[in-house]
């Protein structure tokens, strides 16, 4: 590879990590902003802002704009109205899809939704169309190399968390019921027990085996652009490949 195209590769590869970073942090923000508006802006007395302040630090979130995304969500400044909408439909092949969004446009966001749904194939329904497949849960992601798992497993079973997933490579993921989450959260964050990430999610209670690559590409491909969405928070399916397709796409 010559100097100028490999300069050329560096340079897209950085331009595209700093575009999802941008857009990670674009997530976070928002996140405080309205964990702000619906609680204060005082963590202490507001468990959503608390955990949503914890995320943004873990992904090195600047201070200076934690602090702003308060303002802004409590009116000390002037800022952008947010407000949560949930989407659901199906993809391609039966897959059942959530989109949640954060908007200060609904009808802009609906119209992106829809769309991407349509290109794929797939159709948005109507609310609790496909909700009845998926059940809440918190998930706390606990890196191996900080602690051992009999002292995680003592402390959390101890704060009301329900289980302990070591499949990870990397990761314990702890299950937490919602209800219970903000205490698990803080019981782990007084201890100074490190975490990469703590959410509640849709957790699918059955999932749809794909084993075809065509099939999945298809899928992942919505998924993505649905992730992509600038209005789009999360995305959850029922979707599980086959581990013959997983060790497909391993190996390209």
């Amino acid at each position: 590879m010559s100097g100028h195209s490999k300069w050329s590769t560096i340079k897209h590869k950085k331009a595209a990590q700093d575009a999802k970073r941008g857009a990670l942090f674009t997530k976070l923000i928002k996140e405080i902003t309205i964990a702000s508006r619906l609680g204060g802006g005082e963590p202490e007395g507001n468990p959503r802002l608390r955990t949503a302040i914890a995320n943004a630090k873990a992904q090195s979130l600047p201070k200076e704009n934690i602090e702003r995304a308060i303002k802004k969500g409590t009116g000390d400044l002037e800022g952008v109205n947010y407000e949560e909408i949930v989407y659901e439909g199906y993809g391609p092949h039966n897959i059942a899809i959530i989109v949640e969004t954060m908007t200060d446009n609904r009808n802009r966001t609906i119209s992106s939704i829809r769309y991407h749904f349509n290109k794929a194939g797939g159709n948005l329904g109507t609310a609790n169309s496909v909700q009845y497949l998926f059940e809440r849960k918190g998930i706390i992601a606990v890196p191996k190399n900080k602690i051992d798992e009999d002292t995680l497993t003592e402390l959390i079973v101890e704060a009301g968390a329900d289980d302990i997933e070591t499949e990870e490579e990397n990761e314990f993921l702890v299950i937490v019921q919602p209800e219970d989450f903000e205490a698990v959260r803080s019981t782990l964050e007084d201890q100074e027990v490190t975490m990469n990430r703590a959410e509640v999610v849709q957790v699918p209670q059955t999932k749809v085996i794909i084993d075809d690559q065509q099939k999945a590409m298809k899928i992942l491909k919505l998924i993505e652009q649905l992730e992509n969405d600038e209005d789009v928070q999360n995305v959850f399916t029922n979707l599980d490949l086959s581990e013959e397709l997983v060790a497909e796409f391993s190996a390209d």
